[in-house]
């Protein structure tokens, strides 16, 4: 297997050294515009003789088609707005395709390649990261079980273990994406119909084992993804959370109400601001901790029936800083979810021919098997 990997970022350098640790690869090549600022935890794998990094501006659309030219599949770590150019340049190239999403509009469109890709007899799988991607294979495992289903509820939050200050949050990705899931609508699926519902609304309180203790779930965008168009009118009830410790909501819904959050530019003495990168600006600095150790909960609720009877399937997950490697939950359960589908794919155990998201194609006992391996595991209770 001939691995391309594009964005060498947090995900993207997680999800080559998962890669590298496969005996089935014969080589990973790792592009970005540039490598300054590698994570760490990849320069042990530096001089391994199947990784290979290629400077690349994903921009260049020739460049990047010629980098796949060859590979077996291609693992896009790039920020949401390249994924489906660079879909359609892995599809012309004969490569599979799979990526970490982070717009349903774009991912729509994605699945308009459908017929390129069985043409050309290869997958496309946006979606690949945790959410979207592993809380919805979860969920999908859970409509399976069922006869039928009566609501799909979804939490999941990336958390500081040790929680300081007043928003008791560290940045476990890009904080530009946390602000922007937060000014966002969400969509949800009531009584069988989709609908919209403002970001940071209807807080209720999730409890979880000590030591993580208490957290409180509020609606974002994005986490749904294409499920809620999928089973409109098929599921009465559908959402999904985020997960924080209790109190961060209601002062982001602050910060926002004050204009904080804006992306129209003001006037400040004379000079034109965008309040987000003011606020990001500021807070980033802040909110970022070179040494902190974060932790990844998760929670997946399907109800339903099955030969008539209730029922009700649960799947939870905290995982933590991977001390001895040096790599976050958060890279471990982005990261690793997208580097285990490029392999799915790679094998053939993800079906070849068109676009489909990890909740139609990804096969989910053999998914959750390979978190396991990973040390990534999953519980799951019935009733």
């Amino acid at each position: 297997m001939q691995m391309l990997v594009l964005g060498a970022g947090l995900q993207g350098a997680a999800c080559a050294y998962d890669l590298l640790h496969q005996k089935s690869v014969t080589s990973v090549t790792l592009a970005d515009r540039e490598f300054s600022h590698t994570p760490k935890f990849l320069d042990a794998l530096k001089g391994d003789p199947r990784l290979k990094l290629l400077k690349l501006d994903a921009r260049d659309s020739a460049a990047a088609r010629k980098a796949m030219e060859g590979q077996t599949a291609v693992m896009c770590a790039l920020p949401y707005y390249f994924n489906l150019e660079m879909n359609k340049l892995a599809i012309d190239a004969g490569a599979h395709f799979s990526d970490l999403g982070g717009n349903t509009e774009i991912v729509q469109n994605q699945k308009k390649l459908g017929a390129e890709a069985r043409a050309r007899g290869v997958s496309a799988v946006p979606d690949c990261g945790l959410a979207p991607g592993m809380v919805n294979v979860l969920a999908q495992m859970g409509i399976d079980r069922c006869d039928a289903t009566t609501s799909v509820r979804i939490y999941v939050g990336g958390l500081p273990q040790k929680p300081e200050g007043a928003l008791k949050y560290q940045v476990v990705y890009s904080l530009e994406g946390v602000l922007d899931y937060y000014t966002t609508l969400s969509w949800v699926v009531r009584d069988g119909k989709r609908l919209n519902v403002e970001a940071l609304s209807e807080v209720e309180p999730v409890q979880f084992d000590a030591p993580v203790g208490m957290l409180e779930a509020f609606h974002t965008a994005g986490g749904l993804s294409t499920m809620a168009y999928r089973y409109e009118g098929k599921i009465p009830t559908m959402e999904y959370k985020t997960l924080r410790y209790p109190g961060h909501a209601a002062l982001m819904a602050s910060i926002r109400e004050l204009g904080f959050l804006g992306a129209e530019p003001v006037d400040v003495k004379g000079q034109q601001v965008v309040p987000r990168d003011l606020s990001i600006a500021v807070m980033k600095p802040r909110l970022t901790k070179p040494e902190g150790r974060d932790l990844v909960a998760l929670r997946v609720v399907v109800e339903g029936t099955k030969a008539g009877q209730p029922v009700r399937h649960t799947w939870e997950l905290v995982d933590r800083f991977d001390e001895p490697n040096g790599i976050s939950a958060m890279e471990r359960t982005t990261g690793y979810s997208l580097a285990i589908t490029g392999l799915m794919q790679a094998s053939g155990a993800i079906a070849p021919g068109g676009v489909h998201t990890p909740d139609e194609a990804v096969p989910g006992d053999a998914y959750l098997a390979e978190l396991a391996k990973r040390g990534i595991n999953i519980a799951y209770r019935a009733g």
